[in-house]
């Protein structure tokens, strides 16, 4: 009755049970234990060298570490977030009494698009411009009181919010100081070979590195200059737009342009031909060059993942885990594929060496770690 393989499998059980239930006490705060541990991944080189440069001093190295993390990323969001509920609300009250008009805005394309080009619209079944004038004014309405309900929610869940950040910050402070000693003990604790554990969390930490770091540097680059360009041609809530082109600048490609485009079209077909000729410049040739430039060098060199796996996998994290979903998909497609790498490779050669040829390239990168 005492076998140790009874014992074992008991003690198996039990590991699973008591992981999975630390787990479901942890889900409240998912998002504070994700974006602590990805900010403790970005700044714990930063942490490290403050650390040379204070020897011993681990406690005041990683607060010192903490409060630049306060200074430079977690104020200016909340500056800015404050602003843009304020944002928010002005916009609202302008579309409820029909100051921002969109059906306004399409009627007034609709006048000045060429007939031919309406013919060739309804020939290929696109619809009705009156319906989707209707369609349109009905998606505004909608959207006003979409945004009125969330700006409630949001201040019904502040307490919320509060918590999970001091969580954050919390965990965060422990993480960067604590870091090196917690990923040696889950390398250790791992039940892998060594080399395929080193490889799998240093692809781990890269690829959280290389997401936040790109994504947030090219979302705010982008949302930035759409914002400045918004504000310069006068478009009203520059700010709200600019918000929401770095949001969906997440998404390569096409992000920012859903933004930008239809504004630069209404320019144009409402006769301001340089406003529209402005805002296309800025958005193909700066908008676009920042996408085409710093997101390759940013984030797919780093993970070493092709554009189209990184498109893919961040639309739908983004799609079951929301907001967090541009860190999680990029994470998850990077293991995937590493772990069909090191399967595939240790397949091939068949013996123990596998496992050591298969981390060689890894190696250079594993005091990441």
């Amino acid at each position: 009755m005492n076998s140790p393989q009874l014992q074992r499998g008991v003690f198996l059980a039990l590991l699973a049970a008591v992981t999975v239930a630390f787990l479901w006490v942890l889900m409240p705060f998912f998002g504070a234990v994700l974006w602590g541990v990805a900010l403790a991944i970005l700044f714990t080189p930063l942490y490290k060298w403050l650390l040379r440069k204070m020897p011993g001093r681990r406690n005041v190295a990683a607060l010192s570490t903490l409060t630049i993390c306060l200074v430079i990323v977690i104020l200016p969001l909340a500056m800015v977030g404050v602003s843009l509920v304020q944002e928010i609300a002005l916009i609202t009250q302008s579309i409820r009494s029909g100051q921002i008009n969109f059906a306004s805005y399409f009627q007034q394309i609709l006048d000045a698009t060429p007939q031919w080009l309406l013919n060739v619209v309804e020939r290929f079944n696109l619809g009705d411009m009156a319906a989707w004038q209707a369609r349109i004014s009905a998606i505004a309405g909608q959207a006003s009181q979409l945004i009125a309900s969330q700006a409630l929610a949001i201040g019904q869940n502040t307490f919320d919010f509060v918590v999970s950040f001091f969580v954050m910050l919390y965990l965060l402070y422990f993480l960067v100081r604590d870091g090196t000693t917690l990923s040696k003990t889950m390398r250790d604790a791992l039940p892998l070979a060594k080399p395929h554990t080193h490889y799998l969390l240093n692809k781990f930490t890269t690829v959280i590195r290389a997401t936040v770091k790109g994504n947030v540097a090219v979302a705010i680059a982008q949302g930035t200059i759409g914002g400045l360009a918004f504000w310069f041609l006068g478009v009203q809530g520059a700010l709200l737009w600019a918000v929401l082109m770095a949001f969906l600048s997440l998404l390569p490609a096409v992000g920012a342009a859903l933004i930008w485009g239809p504004v630069a079209i209404y320019y144009l077909a409402t006769g301001h031909f340089w406003q529209g000729g402005v805002l296309i410049f800025i958005g193909v040739f700066v908008i676009g060059l920042v996408d085409n430039i710093l997101r390759p060098v940013l984030v797919g060199k780093d993970t070493q993942m092709p554009d189209y796996i990184v498109l893919m996998s961040t639309i739908g994290g983004m799609a079951i885990f929301g907001i967090n979903g541009f860190v999680i998909g990029p994470v998850i497609a990077a293991l995937f594929m590493a772990a069909w790498s090191l399967f595939a490779d240790s397949g091939h050669v068949g013996t123990g060496h596998a496992i050591e040829e298969t981390a060689e390239a890894p190696k250079k990168d594993q005091d990441r770690a």
